[in-house]
């Protein structure tokens, strides 16, 4: 039961005036009837006793049983009938009332059998007629017409109800959805944050407690842009003053002695190693943020890359590619954690990788695997492999930044994809990344 419950703001709230209301017009419709329609029906069924009685006790029904006359009573609209006057009098039409045959029988001490024709005020032509009938007296009817008597079929209180439900449900549907569209706003605004894109500052709106949020959000957004835009200077600038230093140290270093060879060697290695490391620093700044979308195959961009690595005779590369559709991405991007994959793979993995694609047929993304056959990573390091610093090169031998994959998977997050890393059963490591097709 509680998972067919609405789970969004926006319909509880609608739910709950739903049955508020619901609620309200029961009681209300209870209320009218047990203390206004009822007692009017009871007054009426009253009245038609007493008269009833009456006619029995002046002995007028005596009469008609006696003489075979019919009797009719102008100045009341009353009528003693037999039974073959009363059917062409419209007693053929009439509706039986079992209810008001009980109440009747009851007030009179006698069976009563009550009968209500409405075929006179359908045509416009006069009140309701009660039919009624007496146990001891057999085949004879009195004819009552009685007026205010309502027997439409859907009576206008009923009507009256069900349009105050619809227009209080209309507007509670109205404001709810007025006062959601500023937190459905703030709810796109903040994916775009996290996928490192900041939106133009949002119009406040709405209650005061949703502004004062919206305002906070727009504060909020534009201190992480400008914390992003000092980070990238600063960036900048400690590469450009660790450059310096480090050219000169190179310059110095080629003025070494031959006979100094290996430590010369040694040197220019630590110094191109370090620019390496200030490029990746750079990179996981920048992330190429000024880089265009466009509509691009993922095949393009692996046999791209792929062609490039062939120029290497020590690099083996099984392609299994599939047909894929076109996706808007950012080439560059893209290309970036390609060939990152490619590379950890060549140099953790060995010589030889295999590279596949395909439509998941679970979720529609497009998936890529790249697969070495190294000696894979431990269980309880593949999911902090993606965090900045984060070193589990120790367990396939070798040394690094630890920003590579945090690169890949910022790039990734900015195109609303995922990576995952997977030891595959036979040996060696699994990256898998994720990209949506529409």
């Amino acid at each position: 039961m509680l998972k067919l419950l609405p789970k969004s703001a926006f319909g509880q709230t609608v739910l709950l005036i739903g049955v508020l209301l619901l609620i309200n017009q029961v009681v209300s419709y209870l209320s009218v009837t047990y203390y206004f329609i009822k007692p009017s029906y009871q007054q009426i069924n009253s009245l038609i006793a007493t008269q009833v009685a009456m006619l029995d006790q002046t002995g007028q029904l005596d009469v008609a049983t006696k003489s075979g006359i019919n009797i009719h009573y102008e100045k009341t609209g009353i009528k003693i009938l037999d039974q073959a006057q009363a059917n062409s009098e419209g007693l053929e039409n009439a509706i039986n009332r079992g209810l008001m045959s009980l109440q009747i029988s009851y007030q009179l001490n006698e069976a009563a059998q009550v009968r209500v024709s409405s075929s006179e005020i359908e045509r416009g032509k006069g009140p309701y007629i009660v039919w009624v009938s007496l146990e001891s007296i057999e085949d004879l009817w009195i004819a009552i017409p009685v007026s205010g008597l309502n027997e439409t079929k859907l009576s206008p209180l009923t009507m009256y109800l069900m349009v105050i439900g619809f227009l209080s449900v209309a507007g509670g549907w109205i404001f709810v959805r007025r006062l959601n569209r500023p937190l459905q706003a703030l709810q796109k605004a903040a994916k775009q944050v996290g996928r490192g894109q900041y939106p133009s500052p949002l119009i406040e709106q709405g209650t005061t407690e949703t502004i004062q949020v919206t305002r906070a959000f727009n504060t909020m957004n534009q201190g992480i842009q400008q914390l992003e835009h000092d980070r990238t200077l600063m960036t900048a600038g400690i590469s450009h003053d660790l450059r310096t230093p480090l050219t000169r140290i190179r310059l110095a270093t080629e003025m070494l002695p031959d006979e100094q060879d290996w430590i010369k060697d040694g040197i220019i290695n630590d110094i191109e190693d370090m620019n390496e490391i200030i490029d990746q620093f750079i990179d996981y700044a920048r992330l190429e943020q000024q880089s265009e979308i466009e509509n691009t195959n993922l095949n393009k961009l692996i046999q791209e890359i792929v062609s490039a690595r062939k120029l290497e005779d020590n690099h083996n590369i099984d392609l299994k590619l599939s047909p894929l559709p076109s996706i808007l991405l950012r080439r560059i991007g893209i290309k970036r954690v390609l060939d990152n994959l490619i590379e950890n793979a060549f140099r953790y993995g060995g010589d030889h990788i295999v590279v596949t694609s395909n439509v998941s047929q679970q979720s529609g993304n497009i998936e890529c695997e790249i697969r070495d056959f190294g000696p894979g990573i431990p269980e309880q390091q593949l999911q902090s492999m993606f965090m900045p610093f984060m070193q589990g090169d120790s367990a396939r031998g070798c040394a690094g930044s630890g920003l590579g994959l945090a690169i890949t998977k910022r790039i990734l997050d900015k195109h609303g994809g995922d990576i995952t890393l997977e030891n595959h059963p036979e040996g060696g490591l699994i990256a898998r990344i994720s990209l949506a097709s529409n």
